[in-house]
């Protein structure tokens, strides 16, 4: 016999939009990390499995990332990690060069003493992560600290535009970090950047993230074209 329902105990409900978007947040990791490379073919049932989750959610995280640009939605064949030509890629970063250097340059302008100490704070706690070479932990406060800036420029626009942009090209800023020279660059450019807007010079950190966002593209393409050699000289397959 089942045991009654005590109508005083209200069955709480299940957080569907909490789990979608910890799914969402699990894949976009996955993503960006290349743990899911380009290209990759998403098999649901696997994912649902890995994740511990049913395919409602998996697929209410696909909408959302198809949305930001990081997958692709084929009808009939699934969602694939999203791919960019190395054409794509130049004029992506042609563009978030410029959007960074104006969020940097309002920035100066408007953010307040407070604003500053955080990104203050979030920059020590990056430079503790590359010290551990701690890449997943650095990328995210190294992703804040962009973020922080772009929101002390208080041009919603601005904003929209930059998450937008931005969200498509999340792996490649982490994949721009695997050369070790190149990683710790990056981390002088980001001292730059900090002293810049500590002194409010508007020009500066305009010109030091644009630079930034350059050397990026640059240290992305680069190993883009080198597996393209390294598959190139591999020899054909035996048959």
């Amino acid at each position: 016999m089942d045991s009654p329902v005590n109508s005083s105990s209200p069955i709480p409900k299940i957080d569907r939009q909490g789990l979608s978007a910890a799914v969402t947040s699990r894949l976009r990791d996955m993503i960006v990390e290349g743990t899911l490379a380009a290209g990759t073919r998403l098999n649901e049932r696997m994912l649902c499995e890995q994740l511990n989750v049913s395919r409602t959610p998996l697929r209410e995280a696909f909408k959302t990332l198809a949305v930001e640009g990081l997958i692709v939605l084929q009808p009939n064949r699934g969602a694939v990690v999203a791919q960019m030509s190395i054409v794509e890629i130049e004029q992506t970063f042609e563009v978030m060069a410029a959007l960074e250097a104006l969020s940097g340059e309002l920035a100066c302008a408007r953010a307040t003493d407070g604003e500053i100490a955080e990104i203050k704070a979030l920059h020590f706690e990056m430079l503790a992560a590359h010290t551990r070479r701690d890449l997943p932990s650095y990328y995210k406060l190294n992703h804040a600290i962009h973020d922080r800036i772009n929101a002390a420029a208080r041009n919603p626009v601005l904003t929209d535009t930059y998450l937008q942009m931005n969200s498509r090209i999340q792996s490649l800023r982490f994949r721009s970090n695997f050369n070790q020279d190149k990683w710790d660059a990056a981390v002088k450019e980001h001292g730059a950047m900090l002293e810049a807007l500590e002194r409010r010079d508007a020009r500066a950190l305009r010109e030091v993230l644009q630079q930034h966002l350059h050397n990026k593209r640059d240290a992305v393409i680069a190993v883009m074209r080198e597996a393209q050699e390294t598959l190139r000289a591999a020899p054909p397959d035996s048959p």
